[in-house]
């Protein structure tokens, strides 16, 4: 399960985001960093790790195997570099249609977007 690094790379319960006052309280904070295809709204929290949650519109991903694919991309992204993230609650929301996007295109966006909550 652990990385070559001996860093833990698992997507734990503690790592993700799931109650609906939950992500409320990351959207009332009112900030985000918007790329090609998602927003990551965030908000500093009291943990030691960053969290998750994912939002992925129907409206912007027709068939539920698209937008399957698109939470699998986020939550591999994010499995990767939660250690090296800042503790913050981020949300990451689909916010734009994804039917003529490739799997790199999304996977390149979510990675650069999340990078921007790396500690320095």
């Amino acid at each position: 399960m652990n990385g070559s690094s001996g860093v833990d790379q698992r997507f734990l319960d503690a790592y993700r985001i799931r109650k609906t006052d939950e992500y409320s309280s990351v959207f009332a904070f009112r900030r985000a960093c918007k790329g090609r295809y998602v927003v990551v709204h965030y908000r500093p929290n009291e943990l030691e790790t960053a969290r998750l949650g994912v939002v992925v519109a129907k409206k912007l991903a027709k068939r539920a195997n698209l937008r399957n694919l698109v939470k699998r991309i986020v939550r591999e992204q994010f499995r990767k570099i939660r250690h090296a993230l800042v503790p913050h609650d981020l949300v990451v929301r689909l916010n734009a249609p994804v039917s003529q996007a490739t799997r790199a295109m999304i996977n390149d966006d979510v990675a650069q977007q999340l990078e921007r909550f790396r500690r320095s």
